[in-house]
């Protein structure tokens, strides 16, 4: 099994709504079921409350986050820093939703012990569009499903990710491209959920199109092939639902 690229912390950056940690842990906690939320049911996920134990980690002392699966990777969220890869290698899904914790410590070492969030606190209704702090991602695979409920045509769908170098560091986004018969289309959908064209030939070619979206100058560009589920699962995923879980599990930690 190949490792899996690790792609840089994916923050709201070029739309100048970078968003700085969250100083309530409440707050934290509300926006990961709100991302929770707005993923829908379709797939697992859950809730964390990680203590973190590091003295020098950028992360507070209590971080609450959401980890979730997406094309047969598991990801993870916060409001301070967006979504990143939680996954380190590919096929081990199952597996690793069991055993979050040496991948949890790959992202911060300070991340020795965890818990699963109960599925009643901290509930909340799905965000809506650009609201989500740090939410490029989580939007674009929420703009997706809405716009199969509503009955649009986007196939081939990716998720493209891009980053650049910045005086803040290494920023990036994520923004949501498909074909249509009107020819290739992208979604910013932190902004608006309004496609934009895309000039014949950028498709293949994601720094291109990257930074033809971006109207600059970009370092990097992945693309992730999202699936497209039938309508039917998808209804009702946007009326607050807190996703499937897997119950309460009680804290871990290193040692455990």
């Amino acid at each position: 099994m190949r490792p899996i690229f690790h792609p840089a912390v994916m923050i709201i950056a070029f739309a100048g709504c970078a968003c700085a940690a969250a100083a309530d842990p409440g707050q934290g906690l509300a926006d990961a079921r709100a991302a929770q939320a707005a993923l829908g049911g379709s797939s697992w996920s859950e809730v964390l409350r990680i203590s973190n134990s590091g003295r020098r980690s950028p992360y507070p002392k209590i971080v609450y986050a959401l980890a979730f699966e997406l094309e047969g990777i598991l990801w993870f969220y916060t409001d301070a820093d967006g979504t990143q890869s939680l996954s380190l290698r590919l096929g081990r899904t199952a597996e690793d939703e069991g055993d979050l914790g040496p991948l949890l410590r790959a992202i911060d070492p300070g991340f020795t012990a965890w818990e699963t969030v109960p599925a009643g606190e901290g509930r909340a209704d799905a965000p809506r569009a650009g609201r989500l702090p740090n939410g490029c991602f989580i939007d674009c695979v929420a703009a997706l499903r809405r716009r199969m409920i509503a009955g649009g045509q986007a196939d081939r769908p990716e998720l493209l990710s891009f980053y650049a170098d910045t005086p803040a560091g290494l920023l990036g986004h994520t923004v949501l491209v498909f074909s249509t018969r009107e020819g290739e289309q992208a979604v910013d959908a932190g902004r608006s959920e309004r496609p934009v064209r895309v000039p014949p030939g950028l498709r293949d070619n994601p720094i291109a199109l990257a930074r033809f979206l971006r109207g600059g100058d970009v370092s990097a560009a992945r693309v992730l092939p999202v699936s497209v589920f039938p309508v039917g699962t998808c209804k009702g995923s946007f009326a607050g639902s807190a996703g499937q879980t897997a119950g309460h599990r009680p804290a871990h930690s290193s040692a455990s």
